[in-house]
């Protein structure tokens, strides 16, 4: 490779990299600063929404941009995703309450599911494998380092500036990643020509969200038993019975049948959506946890978070290293169980455990889950060549946000149900005095200090307690994800990433996976 040709493929790889990490620290950022948006919008008991919306529409858009730029090529679709992404961050920087800023965040996720399977796809083709574990490594840790500065750039906006800021800030960094990628990634004109599977994609989503407003307004806005509530869950049923069987008969299936017969993509996707399940709900309720119990700012809740990402950098890179040394099995066999014990230890935090405490159960979290990042991204596409990776890899980001948006929706109304049982039961049917009259749960009271300030400390004390063993219990349920992936990982086999030159302990890879490819 000329120096020339070196020099313009680090811009791409530059480019990949922030369009990822604008991407990935949005995220990080709007858990930061929730708490204060909350408090600001309103809309406690729907603040899950804010999450839910930007998850399901980019696990929507993730295999049709995947079969598309399988189609027609990476790059235009990568700049799509970033258009559309900083489109909807303009908007969310203007919204006005929590149902405007869920619209807006669905925009975003549009263009999210475009931005990270892509890149991913864009590596694989552009690297020989001898580099793929490097720099499926250093992909990964852009995800963890992302989270370390997600917290900490979203709580100085938050606490500083303004809230909305946490969305503007991604306008610059987006920018210059769309320029290098369009001024230095040269990509082949080499493309399978498919058919989009459009009936597979609107059943399936219209399945998930039926699914999500049933779990949502379940219990809450309708009877669990009424009409309404039936009938969303049966149009989700119906639906994905639809969807299972339009599958069976596209030419181009969004979800291949045939790639699940290969048993480590089936083991990988498994794997990465119990894997989003979990982490989502340690990421969206340790801020909550740290300004709602411990009374904490924001930007204490992003520095709560730092021990967690630093591990999941760490453990990133150390996945993407190991990989050509060990099965990609025995990597997460390890990544698992860590995960299993910083689950279960996180689900015994009270108002009064240690911040030390809390910081080493979140870098056990943190290293648990971190491993995922490149070792699962490189597993779910390493018997495919160029012309499926595309299709692979979002199959893999479409599974993993469906587990984060399933996990999210569950485990949020579990948490808001085990707050308002507390809550009835300590203070009776007339709600918690001076911290929201009778509806329970609304801990906006508990999210500013101005407003804790107002709450008799004996009251106080009875909704922090309150507060905390909903969150504990709810990190308690996640475990279960968790441990079912620990199971998971054992149906992997012994497959590893196969290095020119060097011997092979595991079952070799297909002839596409480990020629380097052209682009």
């Amino acid at each position: 490779m000329s120096a020339t040709q070196s020099n313009r493929l680090g811009f791409v790889v530059a480019g990949l990299l922030l369009g990822i990490f604008v991407a990935a620290i949005d995220n990080t950022i709007v858990a930061t600063a929730m708490a204060t948006i909350v408090s600001d919008l309103g809309g406690m008991e729907k603040f899950v929404w804010v999450t839910s919306a930007y998850l399901v529409t980019e696990m929507a858009a993730m295999p049709i941009f995947g079969k598309l730029s399988d189609m027609y090529g990476r790059k235009r679709f990568f700049m799509l995703g970033i258009g559309l992404f900083l489109l909807g961050s303009i908007l969310c920087g203007t919204a006005h309450s929590i149902v405007e800023l869920s619209i807006y965040r669905a925009i975003q996720g549009i263009g999210g599911g475009a931005l990270v399977p892509i890149a991913f796809t864009i590596v694989f083709d552009v690297f020989p494998p001898e580099k793929r574990g490097k720099m499926g490594g250093l992909f990964g840790a852009v995800f963890g380092t992302s989270s370390l500065f997600g917290p900490l750039l979203g709580a100085y906006l938050t606490d500083h500036i303004h809230w909305r800021w946490i969305f503007y800030i991604n306008l610059p960094l987006g920018l210059i990643a769309l320029a290098l990628v369009y001024l230095f990634y040269r990509e082949s004109m080499e493309h399978s020509k498919q058919q989009i599977d459009w009936w597979g994609a609107a059943t399936l989503v219209g399945s998930i969200v039926s699914l999500m407003f049933a779990l949502e307004l379940g219990g809450q806005e309708y009877a669990w038993d009424s009409a309404a509530i039936i009938g969303l869950f049966s149009i989700s049923a119906v639906l994905m019975a639809v969807f299972l069987y339009v599958e069976t008969k596209a030419k181009e299936p969004i979800i291949s049948y045939d790639m699940f017969r290969k048993r480590l993509f089936a083991a990988s996707t498994v794997i990465g959506l119990l894997y989003g399940a979990g982490f989502i709900t340690f990421a969206m309720y340790i801020p909550i946890y740290i300004q709602g119990v411990t009374g904490g700012t924001a930007t204490q809740s992003g520095l709560f978070l730092l021990p967690m990402t630093l591990g999941s950098v760490v453990a990133a890179q150390l996945g993407g290293m190991s990989v050509g040394k060990t099965s990609y099995r025995n990597v997460m066999l390890f990544s698992a169980v860590i995960f299993v014990i910083g689950a279960l230890l996180l689900g015994t935090i009270t108002p009064d455990t240690s911040s030390f405490l809390l910081s080493i159960y979140l870098i056990i979290v943190g290293l648990g889950v971190g491993f995922s990042f490149s070792v699962l991204s490189m597993s779910a596409i390493h018997h495919f060549d160029v012309r499926q990776r595309g299709s692979a890899n979002s199959t893999m980001a479409f599974l993993r946000s469906l587990g984060m948006t399933v996990g999210l929706t569950v485990f949020g109304i579990l948490q808001r149900n085990l707050l308002k049982d507390d809550l009835s039961s300590t203070f009776g049917g007339g709600g918690a005095p001076g911290a929201g009259g009778e509806q329970f749960g609304d801990v906006r009271q508990l999210l500013s200090p101005e407003n804790r300030a107002q709450i008799p400390t004996d009251v106080m004390d009875k909704i922090v307690d309150a507060l905390s063993s909903s969150i504990s219990t709810t990190f308690l349920w996640a475990a279960i994800p968790a441990g079912l992936s620990l199971a998971a990982v054992f149906y992997m086999g012994n497959d590893r990433l196969v290095i020119p030159n060097r011997g092979n302990a595991g079952k070799p890879q297909t002839e596409a996976s480990v020629s380097s490819n052209k682009h």
